[in-house]
């Protein structure tokens, strides 16, 4: 490069609408574009020299101008796995244009080969990787790829550049306190990427990051992005939760903190007692499953040590919510395994949980142990909910773990909510009395009543929903915009269920036509004497097939434009292939005036 880049653009990819996480659809509801900001690359923002002009696409918030790029001398992505559409996108449109690209995170930390198109890899993390890299550019001589090195301390990460972000058009703020988790599940990839002994940042460091949040004017939730909040449960609990409390005591709780943990947060008093006070309402736990057998099975020992409902009810009388993590498809996992996941998340009320078939993610030791097994199948999509394919084969067999798995997305989110919203209002019920902080019911949240009465309540789901408000606002008015949070969210989950249901059947609809087909034309390839005696049992199989894909457009027609690219992409490959089933009685189709198309039915 003839000089170093005065000119970044650093770019974060779109993250699929069909998601768990991207709550694209409650978003809607409250006049957001985006649930959380790029936190890592406002902090690689932080890291370039001073006199670098920078600029911020996020296009989980507006799409990607042309113009940015041109105005571009270099472009930095960070991504995961599941925006791995969106970064052969942005890289191919940065080749186009010869503007050269950075790329960093999980995605390229994890499988750097799928980047072909990247001028540059970062791999590892961002504070150890970027300024030799940096250093290396100055000098005209920075090599493609650089590995990544041992674990950084974090007590010189720079405070995020917040200032970049635009501020209103997200749902949530982010920070982070520590990297690292102290267990080693076998489907995990976080201990296994940012190791074993959580490392932290101090709390003067902590401080720092909200006063600069504060200084910009936001107020509300912030997540706290540690993978395991807790992995340092002493020093949480001496130092940062302390001085956490007085910062919001002074400034009078303008955040509501929350952040993931592991199950053993329920066994610490102290430690619930400081998180509430501190002002965290929420944690996500990563429960995974009510069988003892699949935890041992994965190595989560921890979640063995105690009754996973009581600790869920211990945390919640703390004041705070659970959020869940679970799976389907472990090895030991039998047939029960659905109705048991189900019955375990309505009694806990767990309202947002997070169901989703393992995945085997490239470099743990599931996938080790898979890959030995000759059980690996392909890449993963690294979208770890509402997909119905797994990279590898289940001991269950795929097909069996595919219709248990959409009966748990039904039972959870399907239908009219019904079990959704006795889910809310059970964890309303236990949440009521603690020091649960909610916060005061301002302007924005009497507007976003309105629309959700006004679109909601004309709902499949309305008489249910309706129902829940009017007893939670009787029963809790103290939680009246928790109540309507969990309505709003509500309705992300019946969507992004709804619709992959039905893509689930007609992508399940396309495969039995394709099966019994080539069942079919296996016969009759087989028994030459049965299309001797005339084309009618070929053509009857060309008719039925012709039909069975009518029907099949027919249901992507009623998907949702956001769910249904990979479905049609299915259907083409379908089309291709059964014209290939056809091909050898092409002839005898022809003469009785049936021509194979050359082009996908």
């Amino acid at each position: 490069m003839a000089a170093f880049p005065r000119k970044i653009l650093l770019v974060y990819p779109s993250v699929p609408p069909d998601t768990y996480w991207s709550f694209k659809y409650a978003l809607r509801l409250i006049r957001r574009r985006s649930a959380m900001p790029p936190l890592g690359l406002v902090t690689v923002a932080a890291m370039l020299p001073p006199d670098t002009r920078l600029r911020l696409a996020d296009l989980n918030t507006a799409p990607l101008k042309d113009h940015d790029l041109a105005w571009a001398d270099m472009v930095f992505i960070s991504a995961m796995r599941i925006q791995n559409a969106a970064v052969a996108e942005i890289i191919a449109a940065c080749n186009r244009q010869a503007v050269p690209v950075v790329v960093g995170g999980p995605y390229a930390t994890a499988t750097p080969e799928e980047l072909p198109g990247a001028d540059y890899l970062l791999q590892g993390e961002v504070e150890a990787s970027l300024p030799q890299f940096l250093a290396d550019l100055r000098h005209a001589r920075p090599r493609r790829r650089y590995a990544a090195p041992p674990p950084p301390s974090l007590d010189r990460t720079p405070i995020p550049r917040f200032d970049l972000l635009p501020l209103k058009d997200y749902a949530s703020m982010a920070i982070q306190y520590s990297r690292g988790c102290p267990f080693h599940c076998e489907f995990c990839d976080i201990w296994q990427q940012y190791g074993n002994r959580p490392r932290l940042k101090s709390p003067d460091q902590v401080m720092a990051e909200l006063d600069a949040l504060y200084g910009l004017g936001w107020r509300g939730p912030v997540f706290i992005v540690d993978d395991n909040f807790i992995g340092n449960r002493r020093r949480v609990r001496t130092e940062l939760l302390p001085a956490l409390t007085r910062w919001q005591h002074r400034h009078g709780y303008p955040f509501r903190f929350f952040t993931e943990a592991s199950i053993n947060l329920a066994e610490d008093e102290a430690l619930l007692r400081g998180m509430s006070r501190a002002g965290f309402n929420e944690v996500f736990i990563g429960i995974e499953t009510p069988s003892a057998r699949a935890l041992a099975e994965t190595g989560k020992t921890h979640n063995l040590k105690t009754d996973l409902a009581a600790a869920v009810a211990t945390i919640q009388r703390a004041g705070l919510e659970v959020m869940g993590g679970f799976i389907v498809g472990f090895d030991s996992d039998g047939e029960d395994i659905f109705a048991r996941q189900v019955r375990f998340i309505q009694q806990a009320g767990i309202p947002q949980a997070m169901v989703g078939l393992l995945t085997a993610l490239p470099g743990t030791r599931l996938f080790e142990r898979l890959e030995a097994e000759g059980r690996i199948l392909k890449a993963a999509s690294g979208n770890n909910t509402h997909s119905f394919e797994t990279n590898f084969i289940p001991r269950m067999g795929a097909e069996k773990l595919r219709r248990g798995y959409r009966q748990v997305l039904g039972a959870l989110y399907g239908g009219n909510l019904t079990n959704y919203f006795a889910r809310c209002s059970r964890l309303l019920d236990n949440l009521a009395g603690t020091r649960f902080m909610g916060r005061a019911v301002r302007l924005d949240d009497l507007r976003t009543v309105l629309r959700a009465l006004w679109r909601q309540s004309l709902s499949p789901y309305g008489l249910q929903y309706l129902r829940y408000l009017l007893r939670n606002v009787w029963k809790h008015p103290h939680l009246l915009a928790q109540t309507v949070k969990y309505g709003v969210v509500g309705h992300h989950f019946y969507v992004i269920t709804r619709e992959m249901l039905k893509y689930e059947h007609t992508f399940s609809h396309l495969d039995r036509v394709y099966a019994q087909l080539k069942v079919m034309l296996q016969a009759f390839e087989h028994n030459p004497d049965l299309v001797a005696h005339g084309v009618e049992p070929v053509a009857a199989a060309w008719r039925w097939s012709t039909a069975a894909l009518v029907e099949a457009q027919a249901r992507i027609e009623k998907i949702h434009v956001d769910f249904r690219a990979d479905v049609i992409y299915h259907y083409e490959t379908i089309t291709t292939r059964i014209r290939g089933l056809f091909s050898p009685f092409a002839s005898e189709l022809n003469r009785h005036g049936i021509d194979l198309p050359p082009q996908a039915v």
